[in-house]
């Protein structure tokens, strides 16, 4: 579809932000603080009041440097066909990286301030405020480098960034999958948005085919593929051991004060109820009635009857309902979502794939969809507005340098609305074969975001460990990783189709390093935390809230400790596990009456 053939109701508010006349303007009187911001460098330590400048300069100049790059990106994604936009995104871009070589010596400066100019410094009530950014600086001191080392990591920022771009050109813009019959025999043309429609299809054969020409074009490309990935590994390698890591991981983990143990648990403790993914498996089977399980029959419909078709605004009624024990205050906040456009709802022709939360301080808490009339939309839209409420309080509550919290913490906010969904859905189903059917939708949340991103951590963790061993990291290798880590989780009752050792390439997540696990953790949390305020424990619904206005004002595991659920110890994934094997008894009890 044309994005000009959509309604405005269904297209983000984008211009209540930001136009083309305006970023214009806004880049350039920010370009302009570059020069003044410059002038600060070596004065840090200089007194209180030239401290306090610096620092509201510095606040200005980084709010306006993210809501050029936002506006840019989001129009850039509208349709990435848009030259205009490609080029406007690039520019924002290169001042990005302008601004992070401009303000490299910041760091430095401010690590090494004696302890007692610090301490004069805090006793400022205007400085205060700065007090647990200042410790943050000062945690990272063994891995930050000299003012000219800062200074060169931050001019190779563009560069750093080439195997991201020029996957998300050639998977988004460049990328042309082949033509498909659809169930009325129509020819159509597969795309990154509706290939998961397809994958749902009740017709075995075209999901087959589906499955097998998306594969077959990423492995058309996949010497290419496997080289930006290996350049995304090396990247990481490169910034880690410039700064001192031990490893790309442990530079991941540190930025959130993370330790590698709650990385390693997560892999153990799903690794070691691998069972019940493979018990979820034969069930799976049993009810499509095939003799052999393939990949492409992962997402078919198991209950013909139960064929959900919501539209976009059914959606919103349900989401309403479905998220009443969050309370008023927060259901008000949704509804600005809805009544605000802040959603941008359908495909259209160019438009980037997926979906997504994002904004600036100083914009609205967008969402990118591409919403169809699926149970998988519904589950999406929830999602994300999980996020952009999270977003919302953040940045309502907290000054601009705690409003980003730690995406460790983002996945809870947005995996608990849907576990509320499903807990709304599940009450209100009306016959056995949609209680079938929506059990298996609650077993996909868990073998998708708790089994599936794991997998993928695990997948990263090895990719990971051979560059930095100096190992190969060709075509072949990835795949050969990838595929077998498939064989693992799935188990061996699952035919394992030689295709989906390209799926890596399918997944833009693998360029942002070390991300995916937080998923997996996410989902854990938020599995507890939802369980408290199903049972009605109005101060657990209260923490919650005070959760979501902390922003990054505090560190991810102690945000979630004083909400009320402890993620240094296993246990916290192995109760989301409990809560699986419960879900997969009531399954298969329904599947064999």
């Amino acid at each position: 579809m044309d994005r000009t053939n959509i309604e405005a109701a269904y297209k983000w508010d984008i211009e209540s932000f930001f136009n083309d006349e305006s970023f214009e303007a806004n880049f350039e009187r920010i370009e302009g603080k570059l020069s003044e911001v410059e002038s600060y460098k070596g004065r840090l330590s200089g007194g209180e009041d030239v401290f306090c400048e610096f620092m509201a300069l510095y606040e200005e100049l980084m709010r306006g440097v993210e809501s050029l790059y936002v506006y840019s990106h989001m129009k850039k994604d509208e349709d990435s066909r848009d030259s205009k936009y490609q080029a406007l995104a690039g520019r924002s871009e290169m001042l990005s990286t302008r601004t992070s070589t401009v303000t490299s010596f910041v760091v430095p400066e401010i690590i090494q301030m004696k302890g007692s100019l610090i301490k004069r410094y805090l006793q400022d009530e205007r400085i205060k405020l700065y007090e647990r950014y200042i410790d943050e600086i000062i945690r990272k001191k063994p891995y930050t480098l000299s003012q000219n080392e800062e200074r060169i990591l931050a001019l190779a920022g563009d560069i750093s960034n080439t195997a991201e771009n020029a996957y998300e050109m050639l998977s988004f813009a460049d990328l042309k999958f082949p033509m498909i019959k659809d169930e009325e025999g129509e020819q159509v043309r597969l795309t990154h948005a509706n290939f998961m429609s397809f994958m749902k299809n009740k017709n075995r054969s075209i999901r087959k085919d589906a499955f097998e020409k998306i594969y077959s074009t990423y492995s058309d490309y996949k010497n290419t593929y496997a080289a930006m990935l290996c350049g995304s590994v090396k990247r990481e390698i490169f910034h880690s051991k410039s700064r001192g890591y031990g490893s790309a991981i442990e530079a991941s983990l540190f930025q959130d004060n993370i330790s590698l143990k709650v990385y390693d648990n997560l892999i153990e403790a799903v690794s070691s109820r691998l069972e019940y993914m493979h018990q979820y498996m034969d069930v799976k089977k049993r009810l499509l009635g095939v003799d052999e399980l393939h990949m492409y029959d992962l997402y078919a419909p198991l209950v013909e009857e139960a064929d959900i078709k919501i539209t976009y605004d059914k959606a919103k009624e349900i989401i309403i309902s479905a998220l009443q024990p969050l309370g008023e205050e927060y259901l008000g906040v949704i509804k600005k979502a809805f009544d605000e456009r802040w959603i941008d709802v359908y495909e259209n022709e160019g438009k980037k794939g997926g979906a997504y939360s994002w904004g600036s301080f100083d914009s609205k808490p967008f969402i990118l969809m591409n919403y169809k009339d699926d149970i998988n939309s519904l589950f999406t839209l929830a999602h994300e507005l999980g996020h952009s409420v999270h977003s919302y309080y953040s940045r309502k509550s907290q000054p601009y340098i705690y409003s980003h919290y730690k995406i460790f913490v983002a996945e809870v906010a947005s995996t608990l609305n849907e576990l509320l969904l499903m807990d709304y859905m599940l009450k209100n189903s009306k016959d056995k074969n949609e209680r079938i059917y929506l059990l298996n939708y609650h077993l996909e949340q868990f073998r998708t975001t708790l089994f599936r991103q794991t997998m993928f951590a695990e997948f990263e963790k090895i990719i990971h460990a051979r560059g930095e061993e100096g190992k190969s990291l060709t075509n072949d290798d990835i795949c050969g990783v990838y595929y077998e880590l498939n064989r693992k989780y799935y188990g061996e009752g699952m035919s394992i189709d030689k295709e989906i050792a390209m799926e890596w390439a399918r997944v833009p997540h693998f360029y942002s390093n070390f991300y995916v696990y937080k998923y997996a953790t996410g989902f854990s949390a938020a599995a507890a935390l939802s369980s408290l305020i199903l049972d009605g424990d109005s101060k657990a619904r209260g923490k919650y809230i005070e959760f979501l206005k902390s922003g990054g004002s505090e560190y991810p595991l102690d945000q979630l400790r004083s909400a009320g659920v402890e993620m240094e110890q296993k246990e916290s994934i192995i109760r989301a596990l409990d809560r699986l094997e419960s879900i997969l008894r009531m399954m298969q009890q329904d599947a064999c009456e």
